[in-house]
């Protein structure tokens, strides 16, 4: 089987199960504990902590909460910070391609009494920075930007947002990373991040375990609680192995960006030349292969209009290609995908979108095959296309 759903989850790695194994075994104590045992806990624990900061210049160490990974996170990060600037106002501002847990968080709040701004993308799925602003009111007191999208892989000017933001004062800013960490450099203090999630087991690290970054002099208002771990944000005995091992992924993913990325484009742009070649399917997302540009490097995003996605998805499957529709998160769901809906696309080709997303297992070979089997189920599909769906 070729895995082609790294958006989803990734096989952890090789050196990060070792890790986990070796810190499960030696290291079994909780880290609140006063005794010998849970002091060395607690030690490696803070070293894990600080390995993460050293990969995102200009943060510091304390400000790295652990997490059970991105849903938690951007929960933890959207109701934290909004309940605390509740005084300043209760207007947020999103947009309409983010995951639910971010978008629904947000509509969670507008039930609590709040208003929201949903920001549309254009078609290639990319928020400008002017429609943030606009939509900004005298009463905003947190945006939460997505920094590479999780359908079709887009990147959002999340510097030019964040710049604007600066200048316009004390309005909180939140980006999902999930998708774009270790994918696409990550410039916290270049951007003028205040809040920032993302996942382990998106880069070949354990599930369960998510990162949080809280700006040191912004204040959250605790959504759990119980002890005082994690700053008392998320309390609970912290799992010591998956984190130490989360690190990890985190730093070989942050150090091999670069030369992933370059290989990857080359794979995007093999993938979507077959795409081009079949008729029948239509990429969506921006085009651009440029690392400055507006896709990431490892996410393919393309509709068969008048074909249920799932169909396509189970054909490939049978074949020995594994890829899935919209995010994990809303794939049970028969609506059409919200995101593509929200690029402006027709209800037709949003009810058929299919996401092909790559790992560090893919090569030519592997591209060359998925291009093989897509035309081979097209051409078994043709005959059944539902037009106007």
């Amino acid at each position: 089987m070729h895995y082609f759903d790294h958006c989803a989850s990734t096989p952890p790695l090789e050196d990060v199960i070792r890790t986990m194994a070796e810190v499960m075994a030696k290291h079994y104590a909780n880290p609140s504990s006063l005794h010998r045992g849970g002091q060395e806990a607690k030690h490696i624990l803070e070293r894990a902590r600080a390995v993460v900061a050293s990969l995102f210049p200009g943060t510091a160490a304390e400000e790295w909460l652990f997490t059970s990974g991105g849903t938690e996170s951007n929960n933890m990060a959207i109701l934290g910070a909004a309940r605390s600037l509740a005084k300043k106002g209760k207007h947020l501002v999103t947009t309409a391609i983010e995951h639910p847990s971010v978008y629904d968080t947000v509509r969670g709040l507008e039930r609590e009494g709040w208003t929201a701004a949903y920001v549309p993308a254009d078609e290639t799925g990319i928020v400008s920075a002017d429609a943030v602003e606009a939509a900004l009111t005298d009463e905003t007191a947190l945006v939460s930007v997505m920094h590479v999208n999780n359908e079709v892989g887009s990147i959002q000017p999340i510097a030019d947002i964040g710049a604007r933001l600066k200048r316009r004062g004390n309005i909180a800013f939140h980006v999902d990373g999930v998708q774009s960490v270790g994918k696409v450099p990550v410039d916290l203090a270049g951007s003028r991040v205040d809040l920032f999630s993302a996942a382990a087991h998106k880069l070949g690290g354990p599930r369960g375990v998510g990162l949080l970054y809280v700006r040191q002099d912004l204040q959250l208002e605790h959504v759990y609680g119980g002890g005082s771990q994690e700053r008392g944000l998320r309390p609970g005995t912290e799992n010591v192995p998956a984190i130490v091992a989360a690190a990890k992924a985190f730093r070989l993913a942050v150090e091999r960006q670069p030369e992933r990325a370059a290989r990857m484009y080359a794979l995007r742009a093999k993938l979507l030349a077959g795409i081009a070649s079949i008729p029948e399917l239509v990429p969506n997302g921006s085009p651009d292969l440029g690392a400055g540009g507006g896709a990431a490097p490892n996410i393919v995003n393309f509709s068969y209009p008048g074909m249920r996605p799932e169909v396509i998805v189970h054909m490939l499957e049978k074949h020995g290609i594994l890829a899935s529709t919209k995010s994990a998160c809303s794939s049970k769901s028969d609506e059409p995908s919200r995101v593509l809906l929200a690029m402006g696309l027709s209800r037709e080709r949003a009810s058929s979108g299919v996401r092909v997303s790559f790992g560090d297992e893919h090569g030519d070979a592997e591209v060359a095959r998925l291009c093989e089997m897509l035309e081979k189920v097209v051409h078994k599909l043709k005959p059944l296309e539902r037009k106007g769906d």
